[in-house]
């Protein structure tokens, strides 16, 4: 079992666990009204610190989690991404394969930055646990859907998380 998140680098990025000193970028992002526009819902400051403690300590209990993801050049954090078990009570249930997540700050969109970690995660997946993982998105949020359909994921079905509309997606390896 993997107990903590290991590095991924990629040519422009690297991928690593959640560190205190990440706390303030990660509540700035989970503030931004643009940054959550799609994801529904914004983070005070305390729910960013337990949500980011959550993605960290998803690792020694689920062998994968969630990693920050930072620009190699400037060390700057510019957002999250990953695989979890959130146990939405959704259907379908996608607690019985990894779901896939990411969110990056404004100043990282359309630079390709999500594609490059969100592939990064998925190669580190296909080698650990391969097989099928699922991802979930408002039918609205076109850049996120292009990155999933960049990593292979397709439409599966509609359905509801809660009361919100979302497209599930599926990724077999």
């Amino acid at each position: 079992m993997i107990t903590t998140p290991p590095t991924l680098e990629t040519e422009r990025l690297i991928l690593r666990g959640f560190e205190p000193g990440d706390f303030q970028a990660v509540a700035d992002m989970w503030a931004d009204e643009d940054v959550v526009r799609f994801i529904g819902f914004s983070r005070t400051p305390q729910d960013a610190w337990f949500a980011s403690i959550r993605a960290r300590g998803m690792w020694p209990v689920l062998g994968y989690g969630y990693w920050m993801v930072t620009e190699r050049e400037t060390g700057a954090f510019i957002g999250e991404a990953g695989f979890a078990d959130f146990k939405r009570g959704m259907t379908p249930d996608l607690s019985v394969h990894p779901e896939a997540g990411w969110a990056f700050v404004k100043s990282a969109w359309g630079k390709g930055y999500a594609t490059e970690a969100v592939s990064a995660a998925h190669n580190w997946l296909d080698t650990k646990l391969p097989g099928t993982s699922h991802c979930i998105m408002n039918p609205e949020h076109v850049a996120s859907r292009r990155v999933a359909e960049k990593i292979g994921y397709s439409f599966l079905t509609d359905s509801l998380y809660g009361d919100t509309p979302v497209n599930v997606m599926q990724r077999e390896t």
